[in-house]
């Protein structure tokens, strides 16, 4: 979606620019779930660092979504049908 949205609205770098960047964060927030998880398994973690990471990924998707929806449904709307 990112390359079709570029080749339509070169005025949207910045915002796709960031949006990949923060996709970046998220998936590094994911992958610390993961390892909080294989830490809880083997003793290492506890639910709290869990539930910590659980409310990282939370804020940040919350965050990145308000974002996303702000900057492109409309452009998406017109281009991507």
């Amino acid at each position: 979606m990112f390359p079709e949205l570029r080749h339509h609205e070169p005025s949207l770098d910045a915002v796709l620019d960031r949006l990949g960047a923060e996709h970046d964060a998220i998936h590094e927030v994911v992958e610390r779930i993961d390892r909080d998880l294989v830490g809880l398994v083997g003793g290492t973690s506890t639910i709290a660092d869990l539930q910590a990471t659980v409310d990282v990924l939370t804020d940040t998707l919350l965050s990145h979504l308000a974002y996303e929806e702000a900057q492109l449904l409309e452009p998406m709307a017109r281009y991507l049908r």
